[in-house]
């Protein structure tokens, strides 16, 4: 137990001021980005940005609540590890390369890559074993998606190679 205290890691008072900032930077820019298109009453009614400005006001408050409840939790107090913000980042920055691919690659490619690459780094499997199940598991996807159920999916390179 004393291993995981003194490992070290980011406060928990930290993440939280952090995050009270990124909410409050993004509340400020829906109100600004609303503000720009327009935000009133018109005689037809609610303007473009009415609603999504009332959104950015309340997000704004939020972010304001987090900041005065960060600065009431004591300092010294945990929010994770070192590693387990490692094992954290192994999924979140796999997955965020993968939401990348799904636009250039498309859909089917992009999981096929994803779910092959993270058998093999993080479930230990061989390679071809990976890869199998990749291809195996988008190609019925595929079937079900594109010809049974006529859902169009994004698609790339490949596909359109395919004729699809």
């Amino acid at each position: 137990m004393n291993e995981v205290l003194e490992e070290g890691g980011p406060t928990r008072r930290a993440v939280e001021l952090g995050s009270a900032a990124v909410l409050l930077a993004l509340a400020v820019l829906v109100v600004w980005d609303n503000l720009r298109i327009g935000a009133g009453w018109s005689g037809s009614g609610p303007e473009a940005g009415y609603f999504p400005l009332r959104i950015g006001v309340a997000l704004g408050a939020c972010a304001v609540a987090v900041f005065v409840q960060a600065l009431r939790t004591p300092d010294a107090a945990r929010f994770a590890t070192w590693s387990q913000l490692k094992r954290v980042a192994q999924v979140l920055v796999p997955l965020t390369i993968y939401v990348a691919l799904i636009v250039p690659l498309g859909l089917y490619v992009a999981s096929a890559l994803f779910i092959a690459v993270f058998m093999v780094f993080v479930g230990r499997y061989p390679a071809w074993k990976a890869l199998l199940m990749g291809v195996a598991l988008n190609a019925a996807m595929f079937y079900v998606f594109e010809i049974q159920f006529k859902v169009p999916l994004p698609k790339g390179p490949l596909e359109a190679w395919l004729g699809y």
